[in-house]
């Protein structure tokens, strides 16, 4: 058994969590602390349980292989982190990935640190250790963010400076959770990104969202152009609200109409139920994309 050298005293919190400092967080109202957190021992994978409060619900298949594969020629480089159950078992703070591609290669044991936590302070350690991550997807970042605010009681503001982030970064990942479902999905899928995901949250209708958000993936629309049809249906529905003289047929066709052509339809009637169609463009480029749908 491998021990550290030196031992770290640490109040609760996440403060301690976002600090430079080696992973050996204590709690020193804990009965016989300091004789376990700091310590690196090999443990038994079949000890090991899952975290409960583990925000990642995807793991990459190919992404583990190339792990394990590593893992077999270089051995675990980085510890995983446990706590240790009154049972005697261990349950993951963090690591599962490590954890996962150990156990695909049939390794029998890992090395780990202990660290000394309760429920809350697992929930703390889980979604903080993950949110650092470069490769969680902006709904699971939402996820997490909306955990803490739930279930540690954090404002906004308090969540901000908990993880690091300006405010407004945090509210824009929080405003995607509003999205429908099979939007959010679409972003975790990567068929659009969390650019499109804002733009479409501008849009209230649900039927409203998913149907520009089906136009921007069959379309392979850029954030740009979508922000533009959105606008583009906004002004639409808006302009016809003001013309109660339009009949019913040109009412119900103009948002269908706004988001087949990505712009805004300016539709002019007259009394005897004669008009015309404006499609207006703002560039070369824009020109040239109405065309192609004209044909």
């Amino acid at each position: 058994m491998a021990k550290a050298t030196k031992k770290q005293a640490l109040g609760r919190g996440l403060s301690a969590l976002l600090k430079d400092i080696p992973p050996s967080i204590t709690v020193a109202s804990d009965k016989n602390a300091d004789t376990l957190v700091g310590s690196i021992i090999e443990i038994n994978l079949k000890d090991i349980d899952v975290n409960p409060f583990q925000p990642r619900t995807y793991f990459d298949e190919s992404a583990l292989i190339e792990l394990a594969s590593s893992i077999r020629e270089l051995g675990v480089i980085q510890p995983i982190t446990v706590r240790e159950l009154e049972t005697g078992k261990f349950q993951l703070v963090s690591g599962e990935r490590r954890f996962r591609a150990s156990k695909l290669i049939e390794n029998t044991t890992i090395p780990a640190y202990i660290r000394i936590a309760n429920d809350q302070e697992m929930l703390e350690m889980a979604l903080v250790e993950n949110i650092q991550r470069k490769n969680l997807d902006p709904i699971e970042v939402a996820l997490s963010y909306q955990r803490l605010i739930d279930e540690i009681q954090l404002t906004q503001e308090q969540l901000s400076v908990r993880v690091g982030k300006k405010r407004s970064t945090v509210t824009n990942y929080l405003r995607l959770l509003k999205l429908d479902p099979i939007i959010q999905t679409g972003i975790r899928d990567g068929f659009i990104s969390m650019g499109h995901g804002r733009a479409l949250i501008n849009v209230d209708s649900a039927d409203n969202q998913l149907h520009i958000y089906s136009k921007i993936v069959k379309d392979k629309l850029s954030v740009r152009q979508a922000e533009a049809l959105v606008k583009a249906t906004k002004e639409g529905k808006k302009n016809m609200a003001s013309k109660m003289e339009a009949p019913t047929y040109i009412k119900n066709a103009v948002t269908e109409l706004n988001t087949y052509f990505g712009t805004t339809i300016d539709i002019a009637i007259n009394k005897k139920g004669k008009g015309k169609l404006s499609i207006p463009f703002q560039s070369e480029e824009e020109f040239n994309r109405i065309k192609k749908l004209l044909k």
